[in-house]
């Protein structure tokens, strides 16, 4: 018989209602969950990025930048010597004879009579190498040489087609990449380049060594004004000039016999081809409008074809305006310009252009900032009213010093009375009656004793001398004979004491070396150098100090010899207070107008009287040429 098995001991299979349920609900719970989260993220907006309000600053007002030109210092006038000092017996200065530079033509080169040589920061009559903003960038290009500055096997013939090519081109510098161009560029405000020598161009450039033939230069800018203009060109180009604004030629000027470079432009303007600038008869450009501040752009090319001078002039004719006569009877117009031309640059420019062919001191300035007021046009060589370099305001003479001084004793006590001499360690005084003191170094001061011996310089002896080397200028076509030459000279002073009685304070030096015009009257300051030295035994009572390299050259243009000469010198030596106490020159007008030949500086054009002005201008080339 089975047991009994009690109800609660029963073995049940499966799991118990109450569990299922709850498993259920479970389920069902994190299906729903699931459901939500699943819904809510594929539903849920996307986030949109929303940036930051922008930060308002206040805006700058820009104003036209304007460049401010120091004026140039008062130079201090050098206080006369009040002691009786007696001067030393001054020996026959040694200058050997300069070969080359009297009679004749001689050997060199230079810049348009300025600084030669220039570094980028000095300016030519090609430009300058630094940038103002409102100039054109100019570039030397040879035909001769390829781009590696090798010989090129050009001729007349692919020269004039190359040239053509370009410009038809629509001045694509890919029709000139095979040929050589300078590295460095010139940036001017002006193209007045009179006839020159050809060999100035790629010397100013920074490579002297190119052809004079089968070159030329470009200039790229802006071509703009300040208020709306209507104006045309005239200009000439030796031996060929083109001018493009806006993308279409305006001017084309050439030889007579080589149109066929520019053919495609003619003017049609009454009075080309009639009036003569320099060597050639200009052409007159195409009108051209211009509207107030806005820029177009505007190229210039000119340059030499076989041999000559090198030249390219470019003049402007404002509608209605009516212009005085130039010497040719044609109208006197003035210069193009994007700048007012500074004394620098007159100077070279009038050192080349004969008076009354152009005016180079008024008409419009070609930027957006400034339009000098109209006025009558002038001669070409009028003495600038605007100086912006180098305007110096007189200075008026000062009183002579009294010899009188006031003498202090150790012990305090002081007199007045004027120095006379020293003797035996003893002051010779003179007092203010007359009467004569005798006064032991001992019973004065320092200072006095010092004083007494600074008005008891010692006595030198100045020589000048200079050492000279040739120098190449260029390569002629076909070995012609060369049409400028020069040296380059180096003149060196020597200060040698003569007297036995040490000396021991310092002294100064200043040697300047002055040059003469070929085919003028004016005088130019080559060399300007200033030294302190102190004689002792240990250089053997004696100095010598050297100036910069000077290139003096001698050319000829338009038949006429021009060019640069060593003229004469003055070396003044003064102590440590300023005063002279000996000096050295050929030509004693120097040293009466000291006080002005101070304020030149190297480069400058002066008159006898140390006032600087400018060059002589060329002759007229009465006899304008009409071919090669």
């Amino acid at each position: 018989m089975k047991p009994k098995i009690k109800k609660s001991q029963r073995v049940n299979k499966g799991a118990p209602s109450g569990l299922v349920i709850s498993l259920l609900v479970h389920a069902a719970a994190f299906m729903l969950a699931g459901l939500l989260v699943v819904f809510n993220v594929v539903n849920k907006e996307e986030k949109k990025f929303v940036p930051p309000k922008p930060v308002e600053r206040p805006k700058m007002k820009l104003k036209k930048p304007k460049v401010k030109v120091k004026k140039n210092a008062k130079p201090k006038s050098s206080e006369r010597i009040v002691t009786k000092v007696q001067k030393a017996n001054m020996p026959e200065i040694y200058l050997p004879e300069m070969s080359g530079i009297g009679d004749g033509i001689g050997t060199g080169g230079g810049y348009a009579g300025f600084d030669l040589m220039p570094d980028l920061g000095e300016v030519s009559i090609f430009g300058g190498g630094k940038s103002i903003g409102n100039d054109f960038e100019g570039t030397v290009y040879s035909l001769a040489r390829d781009r590696n500055g090798s010989g090129s096997s050009i001729d007349r013939e692919t020269f004039r087609i190359v040239l053509r090519k370009y410009i038809l081109s629509g001045w694509k510098d890919s029709v000139l990449a095979r040929y050589f161009h300078s590295p460095k560029k010139l940036y001017s405000t002006h193209f007045m380049v009179p006839s020159i020598p050809t060999a100035m161009a790629p010397r100013a450039f920074g490579v002297p060594d190119l052809e004079d033939y089968y070159l030329f230069v470009k200039y790229e800018g802006q071509l703009v004004h300040a208020t709306d203009i209507k104006f045309r060109f005239w200009g000439m180009g030796d031996s060929y000039l083109f001018i493009n604004v806006d993308g279409k030629e305006v001017l084309a000027n050439g030889w007579s016999g080589h149109d066929d470079i520019f053919d495609w432009w003619r003017s049609s303007a009454a009075g080309s081809g009639t009036y003569p600038l320099g060597t050639k008869y200009m052409s007159v450009g195409d009108w051209i409008e211009l509207k107030a501040g806005e820029p177009v752009k505007m190229k210039v090319l000119y340059g030499e074809y076989l041999r000559g001078d090198f030249s390219g002039q470019i003049l402007v004719e404002v509608d209605g305006v009516d212009y005085p006569k130039s010497r040719y009877g044609g109208p006197l117009l003035p210069a193009f310009k994007t700048e007012e031309f500074t004394w620098d640059q007159l100077t070279q420019i009038s050192r080349y252009l004969p008076s009354g062919e152009c005016s180079l001191t008024n008409g419009p300035v070609f930027n957006d900032f400034y339009t000098p007021p109209q006025e009558p046009a002038v001669a070409a060589q009028p003495v600038p009213t605007d100086d912006r370099e180098s305007k110096v305001e007189p200075v008026s003479p000062e009183p002579e010093k009294s010899p009188i001084r006031v003498w202090t004793m150790r012990d305090g006590r002081t007199f007045e009375a004027e120095f006379k001499t020293v003797v035996m360690n003893n002051l010779i005084l003179e007092t203010v009656t007359g009467r004569q003191l005798k006064v032991p170094f001992k019973q004065v001061s320092d200072a006095d004793i010092d004083f007494s011996r600074l008005s008891m310089p010692p006595k030198l002896e100045i020589e000048l001398s200079k050492a000279s080397r040739q120098c190449q200028w260029g390569n002629t076509y076909e070995a012609e004979m060369r049409t400028t030459r020069g040296s380059v000279y180096t003149y060196t002073t020597k200060i040698r004491q003569t007297s036995i009685k040490p000396y021991g304070f310092g002294l100064t030096a200043d040697m300047y070396v002055i040059g003469g015009e070929i085919g003028g009257d004016k005088q130019i300051l080559l060399d300007y150098q200033t030294a302190d030295f102190t004689l002792s035994k240990k250089n053997d009572l004696s100095f010598e100090f050297s100036g910069n390299e000077v290139e003096l050259i001698d050319y000829v243009v338009n038949e006429e010899r021009r060019g640069q000469k060593y003229a004469t010198f003055l070396v003044v030596i003064t102590d440590s207070r300023g005063e002279i106490i000996a000096y050295r020159t050929p030509s004693e007008r120097l040293f009466r107008n000291l006080d002005n030949l101070r304020k030149i500086r190297v480069g400058w054009y002066f008159d006898k009287d140390c006032n600087r002005c400018l060059p002589t201008p060329p002759i007229p080339a009465l006899n304008v040429k009409d071919s090669f």
